[in-house]
């Protein structure tokens, strides 16, 4: 094994009971989830393992409950053997990565996602913004499918470059129905509604991001025990002043997850860590690098693979 990246997931992994077996498994892992329940003065914990699936769905609730699943998990195959040369994250899960790198305290990180949740959800009214995967279109053709939307005085961006031939966009309802329309008829193979509850990482969040600098304002930064790539630039971040920065920038900014992954097997990476509920990531790294070895772990039948890998490869 050469090097070793962790990701984490952004919003859409959550599922109702995520990570209950390997709380009821480990004690760091409880902990991590008391901890959480403390700062938010709430039972986020018992809204993961026993809420329904709209409330846990709620942007205000998904990502503080994404941040503590991925953190509780990464911290016990720490201590478990396991170890990261880089850390990621996918939009959210970048506040995770900051987490697992000591830049970011866990008790800020899950205080501010529970901010920059709602921010996000009253940037724009519910029902009036949407996002769609589009499936087998290049970016050029989609930026400028989004440029003839943005002329008719609607939004259709590029939000997330997920993989080759995999882009989401994002923008108002009828942007978004628009472009996928265009984009069937330039040629995509498919163009698929989100089940999401905004227009993320597009020109509309721009009012959460204004209000979410001034929330990052006063949190101290630390310094990185391990890189973290920005979903902005998809290069490591330079320093810990810059932190604040790209993660302001981040909430209306395409999510570059194409040119992490290369990024990160440019360096030498071929085993990638999905630490977190779901295994999308994982899916999106074979897409990038099919050589590379994956590890999605979410419960205790993959934490335990995981450990082995790392186990076996110490003793080597």
């Amino acid at each position: 094994m050469t090097k070793t990246a962790v990701m984490f997931p952004g919003q859409g992994s959550q599922t109702p009971g995520m990570g209950h077996e390997l709380f009821m498994n480990y004690s760091g892992v409880k902990e991590i989830h008391a901890k959480a329940d403390r700062v938010l003065n709430r039972s986020l914990s018992e809204m993961m393992f026993s809420g329904s699936e709209d409330e846990l769905k709620k942007t205000v609730n998904t990502q503080p409950a994404l941040v503590t699943s991925g953190t509780a998990i990464w911290r016990e195959l720490e201590a478990n053997g396991v170890h990261a040369d880089f850390a990621c994250g996918h939009s959210l899960g970048e506040y995770t990565a900051l987490v697992a790198s000591g830049a970011l305290r866990f008790s800020d990180a899950v205080t501010l996602v529970e901010k920059r949740g709602q921010l996000m959800e009253e940037a724009v009214p519910d029902g009036k913004g949407a996002m769609a995967a589009i499936m087998g279109l290049d970016g050029d053709s989609l930026s400028e499918i989004s440029e003839e939307i943005r002329q008719i005085g609607e939004v259709a961006e590029p939000a997330n470059y997920n993989a080759e031939g995999q882009i989401v966009i994002s923008g108002t309802k009828a942007g978004v129905e628009q472009a996928c329309e265009r984009a069937k008829a330039r040629g995509a193979r498919r163009a698929i509604p989100l089940n999401v509850s905004g227009p993320f990482h597009s020109s509309l969040m721009k009012p959460a991001s204004e209000r979410m600098e001034q929330v990052l304002q006063p949190v101290t930064v630390g310094d990185m025990n391990i890189p973290v790539i920005a979903n902005v630039t998809a290069k490591p971040y330079t320093s810990s002043s810059e932190i604040k920065d790209l993660l302001t920038a981040q909430i209306h900014s395409p999510v570059r997850w194409t040119d992490t992954i290369r990024y990160l097997v440019d360096q030498g990476v071929d085993t990638f860590i999905e630490a977190g509920p779901g295994k999308v990531l994982a899916g999106l790294v074979k897409k990038v690098s099919r050589r590379a070895t994956v590890l999605p772990v979410y419960d205790e039948e993959t934490f335990q693979k995981a450990v082995s890998v790392f186990t076996r490869t110490d003793n080597q």
